[in-house]
């Protein structure tokens, strides 16, 4: 079986492997965040919630990102060097990885919920929480119930990849998949029916992650190639550093978002206190309501985005390891010009239907202003999400490639120094607006070391040439 797989991975069409592991992949990921997109668009439905309960969930958000930044670096990393191991035919030492992946992502995730239960208070303020004491009453309960799950939800995301890299994407995709299906069922009778607000949204969450750890641990005993063993949980400080950086990509796109959405809410927070029309009581929790919204509607493109990059690393990482040159490059090709198309979609949607956008979470229980606020929002914030596509795709791809450092220093500048600084820096310049703006500043100027990278990635290729040939 896993001859076949290698053999598979070698030889097939680059364009049949994209679709078999990228698909998967796109399903997975999009599920995934559906969890609280879904909690987030039947709050906003509900009438005893409203933009309230849109701007709570747009607190708790960024705090969910944190386990999931954790999570995709254990499981990312390690997706990356067992492909790379198999591609070298190193297969205890692929075994031994996914036991170590365990036993971090474990420990990390009953650290990070004691953290929680500690911090909450304060947690919650430093991510703009305390714009209006409703939505903060609305947040702590949300982020309360969230926090019980955490252990759940980071097993399952980081034995996502790791099941890909054992040659099950398929199977990655329906257990996320079933998870997912349970929370859209649950919400509404939670939240319509029972009444439980915030804490029904939650416990739906909950229930779902749960349903996707224990089929994910179901596999974990039953894997088809890797198949650890108990001498494999021993810890090894060579491989599990050597995961964890293979992974630090996945942790800094993600972690780093959080830092700019805490940078974002509280511009949010400070600049539309002094705006002729948020600065009442009343509207104040809209700017964070909405701008959240938007920025679930970029997750939803960035999840198709890096599932077709984060799909293809055992492809990328096999050739690699094989030293099939010609291969590695025909895929970087066919990935930059998909990845270009979904932004391309993405830009069509968000700069000529954002009404429509926005009415799907519950704009016509709200304000002329919401509904203002939440156009210009879209056609502002995501006018260069071309450009973020194609980042997110030459992030991940310099990290399945083994060019760790490269990847991280471009994607902390993305997310840190151009996504954290200018959230900070032009809403002094131009108050709200400012906060819309440094989106696609931050995009654009990506962009531009992105290009350098890119071309210094088929310079490489092309030097190395393909022994096999």
């Amino acid at each position: 079986m896993e001859q076949n797989q290698n053999q598979l991975l070698g030889t097939a069409q680059i364009g049949t492997l994209m679709r078999k592991y990228s698909v998967p992949c796109i399903i997975s990921l999009l599920v995934g965040a559906l969890y609280n997109i879904v909690d987030q668009i039947f709050i906003a439905n509900a009438s005893y919630l409203g933009s309230y309960g849109n701007a709570a969930n747009t607190v708790v958000f960024p705090l969910t990102v944190v386990a999931l930044a954790i999570a995709v670096m254990i499981g990312d990393g390690c997706c990356a060097f067992v492909s790379i191991c198999l591609g070298k035919k190193e297969s205890e030492t692929a075994k031994h990885s996914v036991g170590n992946s365990i036993l971090m992502m474990i420990a990390a995730s009953l650290v990070l919920t004691a953290v929680y239960f500690i911090f909450s208070d304060g947690l919650i303020t430093i991510f703009g929480g305390r714009v209006n004491s409703e939505t903060f009453a609305h947040a702590k309960e949300y982020f309360f119930y969230i926090t019980l799950g955490i252990p759940f939800y980071m097993f399952g995301q980081a034995m996502n990849p790791i099941i890909r890299a054992d040659g099950s994407p398929k199977f990655a995709m329906a257990s996320t998949l079933a998870g997912a299906a349970v929370n859209i069922v649950l919400d509404p009778i939670f939240i319509f029916i029972f009444k439980w607000g915030m804490m029904g949204a939650a416990v739906a969450t909950i229930i779902g992650q749960l349903v996707t750890a224990l089929l994910s641990l179901w596999y974990l005993l039953n894997m088809k190639i890797i198949k650890p063993s108990g001498r494999d949980l021993s810890i090894s400080i060579s491989i599990c550093g050597r995961t964890l950086l293979l992974g630090l990509t996945s942790f800094l796109s993600q972690i780093s978002l959080v830092a700019s959405m805490a940078a974002v809410n509280n511009m949010i927070r400070h600049y539309g206190a002094l705006d002729p029309v948020f600065c009442q009581e009343q509207l104040a929790q809209i700017p964070m309501a909405v701008v959240g919204i938007v920025m679930k509607f970029f997750q939803i493109v960035i999840s198709i985005v890096v599932g077709m990059a984060a799909g293809c690393i055992p492809v990328v990482g096999f050739n690699m390891g094989a030293r099939h040159n010609s291969r590695v490059r025909d895929l970087f090709t066919k990935l930059l010009v998909a990845e270009a198309a979904v932004g391309a979609i993405a830009f069509i949607l968000v700069e000529f239907f954002p009404g429509q956008l926005i009415a799907i979470f519950g704009a016509a229980n709200e304000s002329i202003y919401y509904a203002e606020f939440a156009v210009k929002a879209f056609r502002v914030y995501l006018c260069m999400i071309i450009f973020a596509c194609v980042n997110k795709a030459c992030f991940i791809f310099l990290q399945a490639m083994g060019k760790a450092a490269e990847s991280t220093i471009l994607s902390m500048m993305r997310e840190v120094v151009f996504g954290v600084g200018f959230a900070l820096l032009l809403p002094r310049f131009f108050g709200l607006d400012g906060v819309l703006y440094s989106m696609p500043v931050s995009d654009a100027l990506t962009f531009v070391i992105a290009i350098f990278l890119i071309c210094g990635t088929y310079r490489d290729l092309n030097r190395k040439g393909d022994p096999t040939l």
